[in-house]
């Protein structure tokens, strides 16, 4: 009977959120500004030329592109569409519906694909790039980033995350479950306790959120108000095919001068390079090695097997891919739960990283018995789920394409767990996992047996009752992996950029987003490559203005 009551309670809860959420979105909302300068990419000249050319609208091209428009004259291409006008996108509640319910169609925000280890996997296909299908967290990078893949200007770093923290960063308010959350991690021993902060801490904090107090998704598409709009131009569903280079002579290397991309109607455009520009990858830890290759530069003998001509013989394009494995545990809890996305986090310094997640999951209840017969009917039960992210990781896999067409996943393989910390560092965050749920910060989610104990209603694999076996919680590390779709590298600082970033062996082309990572940049990556855009639009500009000067000085 209690748990009857509870289904109801929650069934009745959902009701009442569905009827206010809905009256709200009956308000209008203000078009965001940026879109005067968004257009179709049939809409586009099929020949024009820029200062910067820059491939993926996502995480990193967004400020990027924003930055470098204050001075230059900036493209954006982006093989998706706007988020802007798709309610559950948008919302906090639609975030599972849209990661996890999208049609296998171009014109959907998310991309899916299954990696060869058997993991489901999603990527994002709109402007704002997969900062506009997450879970919204924002936290900073950990010091041991920054000294491991220097070097960085860090008065420009913190400079570069204030900008993005200005416009699209909030705090959160913190409701039933995550405080739950928040004292089971500091009763389990995860401390000290650092309140509400966006910088990296050992211990329990707060973290930011892209959502507003109002539940709005806030994405990187919304650091273009900050562009400048006579100098900006970007197009949607304009899907780069392949990067346009000019042979290496006597007097140059090889160097980029230009992309050619397609738009929805099967029409091929072209963007060139003005005198001194530059053609910039950031379409990501997948699309960006994706589109070297297609491109002709990476591994020749790989390319040559492939029917692709080889431009650039670049052996590490596609190579040292990392996705930091996923372990969780759910449950029903006994009393009604708010939707919430990830909010509180668990620092730990054993190699794992603790978060965690209460959705409203929608099933159906059966018809009712008697003369009457009702519709089936919706009914939504709270689940809530405890998360352990594996930090690093040190497994390594890698990308090679699946089709001489972009719009085709290439096939991409993390090889999670290959090396043993990783599997220790998951079995620590197993084992963290279940001190949590013995805390007394999680007794009110427990439900009455028959003997009149009190027990949690597992959704899924359950925790080993040994927890103290480490075969037996390995087993349940790799039963239980999953994405946290956190992909970085496939072009690594040092075997495929330079620390400048630039492509090693050609010139005028760059890449500025994910791939280029080594290791992860703490809890969560957006927040860093968000920066990242800031960052490396402030040091090309930079640098432009110093190559001025040296011009101006020596013809005087």
């Amino acid at each position: 009977m209690a748990i009857s009551i509870s289904i109801w309670l929650q069934y009745l809860a959902f009701v009442l959120f569905t009827v206010f959420h809905c009256n709200a979105q009956t308000q209008p909302q203000q078009e965001p500004n940026y879109l005067r300068f968004v257009f179709n990419a049939s809409e586009m000249p099929l020949e024009d030329s820029y200062d910067y050319i820059i491939v993926g609208g996502g995480t990193a091209g967004c400020p990027l592109a924003a930055t470098l428009s204050t001075m230059f004259r900036v493209l954006v291409l982006e093989r998706g569409g706007v988020g802007y006008g798709r309610p559950n996108l948008m919302t906090q509640e639609g975030f599972l519906t849209t990661l996890l319910d999208n049609p296998h169609t171009y014109d959907s925000p998310v991309q899916s694909f299954t990696s060869e280890d058997g993991v489901s996997n999603a990527r994002g296909r709109v402007l704002g790039g997969s900062s506009a299908i997450n879970a919204g967290f924002y936290s900073r990078a950990d010091e041991e980033f920054f000294r491991r893949s220097g070097p960085w200007d860090l008065k420009l770093v913190n400079e570069s995350y204030e900008w993005v923290e200005s416009q699209i960063v909030f705090k959160p308010e913190i409701k039933t479950w995550q405080s739950a959350v928040r004292d089971g991690l500091i009763e389990s021993g995860v401390g000290p306790y650092n309140g509400f902060s966006l910088d990296h801490k050992l211990g329990t904090k707060i973290g930011g959120s892209t959502f507003d107090p109002a539940g709005k998704r806030h994405s990187a598409a919304d650091l273009l108000t900050l562009a400048r709009a006579s100098k900006i131009r970007v197009a949607i569903y304009a899907n780069v095919e392949r990067i346009l280079l000019a042979p290496e002579t006597s007097k140059s290397k090889q160097s980029a001068v230009g992309v050619v991309y397609c738009d929805q109607i099967g029409i091929h455009h072209y963007a060139l390079l003005r005198e001194h520009g530059e053609v910039i990858l950031s379409a990501g830890a997948i699309g960006t090695p994706q589109l070297l290759l297609l491109s002709g530069i990476g591994p020749g003998p790989y390319l040559s097997s492939r029917g692709i001509r080889v431009f650039h013989h670049l052996p590490y394009v596609g190579q040292f891919l990392y996705d930091n494995p996923r372990n969780s545990i759910s449950f029903v809890p006994s009393i009604p739960l708010e939707h919430s996305l990830i909010q509180v986090v668990g620092i730990t310094d054993s190699g794992v990283y603790i978060e965690a997640a209460s959705n409203l999951i929608p099933f159906t209840s059966p018809h009712r018995s008697g003369l009457i017969r009702t519709p089936l009917s919706p009914i939504h039960l709270t689940v809530a789920t405890l998360i352990s992210k594996t930090s690093g990781p040190v497994s390594s896999g890698f990308l090679r394409l699946a089709s001489t067409d972009v719009r085709v996943n290439p096939i991409v393989r993390f090889n999670y767990f290959n090396v043993t910390v990783d599997v220790d560092r998951c079995v620590n965050g197993a084992r963290k996992m279940g001190q949590i749920m013995r805390s007394r910060a999680f007794d009110d989610f427990k439900f009455r047996n028959w003997f009149g104990g009190r027990e949690f209603r597992i959704v899924g694999p359950a925790m080993p009752a040994n927890q103290m076996s480490y075969v037996e919680m390995a087993a349940f590390c790799r039963r239980t992996l999953n994405t946290i779709w956190h992909y970085h590298g496939g072009c690594v600082v040092g075997r495929v950029v330079h620390p400048s970033l630039r492509v090693i062996g050609i010139s005028s082309l760059r890449v500025v987003d994910g791939s280029v990572f080594g290791i992860s940049p703490g809890t969560n990556p957006q927040a860093t490559i968000m920066m990242l855009g800031r960052y490396m639009g402030m040091k090309m500009m930079n640098e432009r203005a110093r190559k001025y000067q040296k011009t101006t000085e020596s013809a005087n």
